[in-house]
């Protein structure tokens, strides 16, 4: 039922303001794929052409090894989940979940089979008398996903499908989409400009910036390897502070402004000495009672298991900084005001070119290359 999709070289211009310069991905069978970046970047776009919503300038996009952007999109026999909803108002909820089976005119046993199987799968059996009115934001998502679902289309897109939902009905619905969309096997191309969401439903990530895949691949691999600032600070929260890296023996040596100094051996080899951004996830610093960071707690803000501090430099140089402490883990947590030691964690910190542009860790590849 679900195809690879190839998106090769693809150009979107309107007028003179090109918004997709030159993209090429590959989506595979029954990925879970996802178009992660800030407002205005081009994932919604992109998601439109492959729809056939929006015109190509350039490049080709394939189904399988069949190439689709003169075929309609009416044609393309993919099922859509927009941000409203868009179900009929007037309409039950197995009305709606019918209508595109209904419009393909197929046999009654077979349409009402399909219904009763998709409203199992979506967990709506009980609401299917019910008109949309009558529903919570989370039932009438799980409508608008049946009805995208149930004809049986070979792509599945969704675009911020979850933005108007509260943060607590969001977490439960991410888990719903992520369940079914294994249930189904379906190849689904989803949008969202939400790192949390995209971390916890993706098979796999692109992150965009200006109409430009900046990194592609596992959500683990994207946080914990960005390719560069711009990923590093998107997904998830990271502290940017100012380094400088020197060879030294087999492997290099990282120091940082105040006198602390890191030894690092997983950099690429053959770099000389250069001033370098480095790249501290809150959780990265660990407490130590000898040499490191002093810091002093501006604020704290308690999270259940973790603490979130803010914290000044003891010498004022730099900016503030986040620390995650696992209070589970922690003998002491401190107070506003009081003093703390950190190092950042030599394995798990990332470290870039001084402008930010390229991970300097051996293995991190830029996209494309």
């Amino acid at each position: 039922m679900s195809v690879s999709i190839s998106i090769k070289n693809v150009i979107k211009r309107y007028g003179d303001n090109t918004v997709i310069p030159d993209l090429s991905a590959k989506i595979h069978d029954g990925e879970f794929f996802t178009l992660l970046g800030p407002s205005g970047c081009g994932k919604t776009t992109l998601l439109r052409m492959i729809a056939g919503f929006n015109t190509m300038e350039g490049g080709e996009i394939s189904f399988d090894d069949k190439i689709i952007n003169n075929i309609p999109a009416h044609l393309r026999n993919i099922g859509m989940v927009f941000q409203n909803y868009a179900i009929f108002p007037h309409l039950t909820v197995r009305q709606n979940v019918a209508y595109g089976l209904k419009i393909r005119k197929l046999p009654k046993a077979e349409l009402n089979k399909r219904i009763d199987d998709m409203l199992d799968v979506v967990q709506i059996t009980e609401y299917q008398d019910r008109l949309p009115e009558n529903l919570s934001g989370g039932q009438q998502q799980r409508v608008a996903l049946a009805r995208a679902i149930v004809i049986h289309p070979s792509v599945l897109l969704m675009d911020e499908p979850l933005s108007n939902l509260d943060a607590k009905l969001r977490v439960e619905m991410r888990g719903a989409i992520r369940d079914i969309q294994k249930t189904v096997g379906i190849t689904t191309v989803y949008v969202t400009h939400d790192q949390e969401e995209a971390l916890s439903v993706s098979d796999r990530i692109a992150v965009m910036k200006d109409g430009v895949i900046q990194q592609l691949g596992a959500p683990e691999s994207i946080y914990t390897r960005p390719y560069n600032s711009f990923v590093s600070t998107f997904i998830g929260h990271s502290n940017t502070l100012s380094g400088r890296i020197k060879p030294e023996g087999s492997g290099y040596t990282l120091s940082f402004g105040d006198g602390c100094a890191l030894k690092m051996d997983n950099l690429r080899p053959s770099l000389g000495e250069s001033e370098v951004q480095v790249s501290v996830r809150p959780e990265e610093f660990m407490r130590t009672t000898d040499a490191g960071m002093a810091f002093i707690v501006k604020s704290k803000v308690f999270l259940g298991r973790y603490i979130t501090y803010e914290l000044a430099s003891e010498n004022h140089n730099g900016p503030l900084i986040q620390w995650s402490q696992d209070i589970g883990q922690s003998e002491k947590t401190y107070a506003v005001g009081e003093r703390v030691v950190l190092m950042p964690n030599a394995a798990k910190i990332n470290i870039f070119t001084l402008d930010g542009e390229e991970s300097l860790i051996q293995g991190v590849q830029q996209y494309g290359a």
